[in-house]
């Protein structure tokens, strides 16, 4: 079993940063893939960020393009969402999620916990 709690949402204006976080409990955090996915209201959830057990290998949207970086910490059970050069359009809940098995990081049903999500709004 894997809590997973994010944090570091919040309003910014278009062309800032944000660190979102996502905190893990469970000795096991180290055997999962991390992803990072978002909502927006009335769309369905997409995939924006992910990353390997051993941080060996990440994946990102195409709508990322090299503003956004994933990062973990294993030892302290941590994976990091950085935001730069935001647009309104970020705007979202943010997910965190954690799949143990192999799977394509892009697919939601790949995971297999979540967060219950930190809101990221742009302003523009």
């Amino acid at each position: 079993q894997v809590q997973l709690v994010e944090s570091g949402g919040g309003l910014v204006q278009a062309g800032g940063s944000l660190r979102l976080s996502c905190a893990a409990s469970g000795r096991t955090f180290s055997s999962y893939a991390m992803g990072w996915f978002r909502q927006a209201p009335g769309k369905e959830r997409e995939f924006v960020a992910g990353i390997s057990w051993s941080a060996g290998s990440t994946d990102y949207a195409d709508f990322v393009k090299r503003r956004f970086t994933i990062s973990r910490d294993n030892a302290k059970n941590t994976v990091v969402l950085q935001l730069n050069s935001l647009k309104p359009e970020d705007t979202a809940v943010y997910y965190c999620a954690a799949a143990l098995g192999v799977a394509p990081m892009r697919l939601t049903r790949s995971y297999d916990y979540w967060g219950q999500g930190t809101q990221v709004t742009v302003s523009s």
